[in-house]
């Protein structure tokens, strides 16, 4: 089976021709001992554009946010995290395991936004019966709210809240770059309120791995010493620093490409009986529709057959455009869709 078109995520995208040139001809040192030249310059570079001090290359966004938050927390504090976020449902607990942290999930609604009253209710009184609570991570743009992005003012409120509670915030921004193109600000606008966040370079950025932490010059420094623990101290890693270089100068303002091919394509599955979304909610890369229960490995195997992966994903699907996905495999995928669903009618 020849793969045609992968929409299983954004974290399945190549290097582009320009980019592995950029990897070929990298400088590189040893970036433990700070002399990797692509690594100090990507670390500088994401600090200046997100409005921080410092930065710090990591391996990926699950490990960003993992030392964010042992950077920010003691054994036994309280983080709280929504109940639908990536750190709570998608990174193995490495905080509790790891770090001693206790995740207390709070309510999140329907475009990723955690109420202002509900992290103040959620915020522990100074008592040694409960653990302190020391920490608000926050999502944007929102991967199980179909790629929900919150603005500035979303961002401040939260973060205000959690002031009032003596907490530091936490940015997991894994596709925080989508947010800034699909509102149309500056990335430093939507990080402004956090001590630190985290991006991805190996999603919609489309290098082949790697994730930047953002913060104060103090922070990063602990936050160093934890990615050093966690066996993440990397040597001549500028062959991979390289290529965040060129997606920060190179591959940002691309992304209206792949929101608008979500856009198309939550159309045209809306169009489709037995589907449900609302094209309208679509405002990034990520397109979650609802399918009739049961029927999501009937899905994924028969798109498979025509060289379309998606995961079986059961009532709910979801899709991600990015680089190397085109409007012309959007109506590939289309198609495709329709046929099944014809098909599954008239055998019913």
């Amino acid at each position: 089976m020849e793969v045609r078109v992968d929409l299983r995520s954004d974290t399945v995208t190549m290097p582009s021709p320009e980019m592995r040139r950029a990897i070929y001809e990298a400088e590189v040192g040893d970036d433990v001992y700070g002399d990797d030249p692509s690594v100090n310059e990507l670390e500088e570079k994401s600090a200046e554009m997100l409005g921080k001090e410092a930065g710090l290359f990591v391996t990926s966004g699950t490990q960003g946010n993992l030392v964010s938050m042992l950077a920010h927390c003691g054994r036994g504090d309280e983080v709280l995290v929504g109940d639908r976020s990536h750190i709570f449902s998608s990174e193995a607990g490495g905080a509790s395991v790891l770090g001693g942290l206790f995740l207390y999930p709070i309510k999140t609604d329907r475009y990723g936004f955690l109420e202002p009253d509900v992290i103040r209710a959620a915020t522990k009184p100074h008592d040694y019966h409960v653990p302190p609570t020391r920490l608000l991570c926050i999502e944007n743009t929102h991967n199980q709210m179909s790629g929900q992005p919150l603005t500035a003012e979303q961002t401040h409120a939260m973060a205000d809240a959690a002031r009032e509670g003596g907490m530091n915030v936490h940015i997991d921004g894994a596709r925080i770059f989508n947010a800034a193109v699909s509102l149309g600000v500056d990335v430093k606008e939507l990080v402004a309120p956090a001590d630190s966040a985290t991006f991805c370079l190996s999603k919609g950025l489309s290098c082949p791995v790697g994730s930047v932490v953002v913060g104060r010059q103090d922070f990063i420094n602990h936050a160093r010493r934890w990615r050093k623990m966690l066996g993440a101290g990397m040597r001549q890693v500028g062959v991979i620093a390289a290529a965040g270089i060129y997606s920060l100068d190179n591959m940002i303002e691309r992304l209206d490409e792949d929101h608008a091919n979500a856009k198309r394509l939550a159309q045209g599955l809306a169009e489709i009986d037995g589907i449900s979304v609302d094209p309208d909610n679509i405002h990034s890369n990520i397109v979650f529709f609802q399918i009739p229960p049961g029927s999501g490995s009937a899905i994924s195997a028969n798109l498979k057959e025509r060289g379309i992966l998606v995961n079986a994903g059961d009532p709910m699907m979801r899709m991600v455009t990015h680089y190397g996905i085109s409007s012309e495999d959007i109506d590939y995928t289309l198609v495709a869709m329709q046929e099944h669903f014809r098909a599954a009618v008239a055998a019913a």
